[in-house]
């Protein structure tokens, strides 16, 4: 018996060692006569090993040898307190922070000597969309929500999440350009219903825009305005862009489109193409559905705000979008040409106080409110936007770290390891919506309960009483400058936001 174990034994190790050498030599031959890659032409089989290695690179990096504070788009540091936050443990830390307050660019916000007692502190108030303009305006209860993630680049799941915590949270979410859906829905959370470029969901067979359509969505009382996206920050000048992999039977029938084929929007509105044409659409849909309606866009510089300041005091306040969002070049959060990504519009620091300063010149800042979206993922950021001028922050990256998001990077792939960007059931099955709505809320509740902390600290009673004095920005090490030196406000204005 030992015997015959022993011959099988050897017969196996035999037909393995074989099995290895012929696919040594299938790979030898293979990779001496392609033609594609230089290094496998040149070192056949080995060669293999330097793509595997490159591929592993991206994750050795995050892991062992990038310290808390390099990592890019968001470094360790931030990501843990995204986590801490959404697992309500709070923001504590202890033996010194390793924010480097002497690098350029790092803010620093101007504690008051005498800083405001408990029983002095005011609740942040509410902010109302589109009063005296629209028949149904909205009152925007928390200073930060959830921006702009489209079904389809996220899955129901996370959908489902978003929704329910955000209603918990008592903060709007945004539903991207890829339509409604019953996912938002689910959850009775307030909603902003985007219309892109390409019109999904509000749209005929033909892909114009369906007037029958538009009344049936503002019959919905969770959709709270609608939001006309011209571009976002990520890929101004680009259209969406869903991969046929995530363009399922179900997303296709929301968006109104072929399943299983790539989704790609225009890269504009094809009826928009001024600004005349911009406020005939806000006005026309303010009309349709009795509802505010705003804009998202990315800004490349001053004209936009000031072209658009300009006619809505020509036609009058009726014009008006009754809400701005402006996105940064750094925000994203999902497929996007790297040249667009990496060069295109400016940071969130530079547009925003552009964008703001346009409406103060022309006295329109009380009647369009002020979205700011780019990175603004933290407390800290996010004070530091409605210091400048924002009235709110959306954000889309902090809230998909409160769902679980390791950063891994593949949005577009349908492969997301936690289920947030993928329509695998088999990785959706990570993501338990019982478990990760409540991480959400916590998330959007510290969020705003941070922003009030850095506005007591500052001698504030609420954090819209935040300004630009407020603030400062690191120049160097040992050098910082109020950010109302950089971009001091405009003249007329100079008294009404005094120190």
């Amino acid at each position: 018996m030992n015997g015959a174990i022993q011959m099988v034994t050897q017969a196996v190790t035999l037909l393995v060692v074989i099995g290895l050498v012929l696919a040594v030599v299938y790979f030898f031959v293979r990779d001496v006569t392609q033609k594609k890659h230089s290094i496998l032409r040149n070192f056949p089989v080995v060669g293999h090993l330097r793509y595997f290695f490159e591929s592993l690179g991206e994750y050795f990096r995050q892991y062992f040898f990038l310290n808390d504070r390099e990592e890019m788009p968001f470094n360790r540091a931030t990501r843990g307190w995204v986590y801490r936050l959404a697992k309500d443990e709070g923001g504590i830390i202890g033996f010194g922070s390793t924010y480097n307050i002497d690098e350029a660019g790092a803010l620093i916000f101007v504690n008051a000597p005498y800083a405001v007692l408990e029983e002095d502190r005011l609740p942040t108030p509410p902010r109302v969309i589109g009063e005296g303009y629209c028949r149904q305006p909205f009152t925007a209860r928390s200073m930060v929500n959830v921006s702009a993630m489209s079904f389809g680049a996220i899955s129901a799941p996370a959908v489902r999440a978003l929704s329910r915590g955000a209603a918990e949270a008592g903060c709007w979410m945004d539903t991207g350009e890829g339509g409604l859906s019953p996912y938002h829905l689910e959850g009775g959370c307030d909603v902003i219903m985007q219309m892109g470029t390409a019109k999904y969901g509000m749209r005929d067979h033909a892909g114009h825009l369906s007037i029958s359509r538009i009344r049936e969505l503002a019959a919905h009382d969770s959709i709270r305005a609608f939001e006309i996206k011209l571009s976002q920050g990520a890929k101004p000048g680009k259209g969406g862009v869903l991969p046929a992999a995530k363009v399922t039977d179900e997303i296709a029938h929301i968006r109104g489109i072929p399943a299983h084929q790539d989704s790609i929007s225009p890269n504009r509105h094809p009826d928009i193409a001024n600004v005349d044409q911009l406020l005939d659409q806000i006005m026309h849909l303010r009309e349709l559905t009795g509802k505010p309606v705003g804009i998202k866009t990315a800004v490349g510089g001053r004209y936009f705000a000031e072209e658009l300041c300009e006619a809505v005091l020509r036609r009058g306040l009726d014009s008006a979008p009754d809400f701005l969002v402006i996105d940064g070049g750094e925000g994203g959060s999902g497929a996007a040409p790297q040249a667009l990504a990496d060069h295109v519009a400016l940071s969130i620091s530079e547009a925003l106080p552009r964008v703001v300063d346009a409406l103060l010149v022309a006295g329109l800042k009380d009647r369009v409110s002020v979205v700011a979206s780019g990175k603004l993922i933290t407390s800290a950021k996010a004070a530091w936007a409605i210091s400048v001028g924002a009235d709110f922050v959306n954000t889309a990256r902090g809230f998909m770290f409160s769902l679980g998001c390791i950063q891994a990077m593949r949005c577009h792939m349908n492969t997301c390891p936690v289920g947030v960007t993928t329509h695998n059931p088999r990785l959706q099955r990570g993501l338990v919506v019982e478990e990760k709505y409540l991480r959400v809320a916590n998330y959007a509740t510290g969020m705003n309960r941070e922003i009030d902390m850095i506005a007591h600290s500052c001698g504030l009673r609420h954090a819209r009483e935040l300004r630009r004095h407020h603030v400062r920005i690191v120049q160097g090490p040992g050098h910082s400058e109020a950010y109302s030196t950089l971009f001091p406000y405009p003249n007329s204005e100079r008294m009404q936001y005094a120190e």
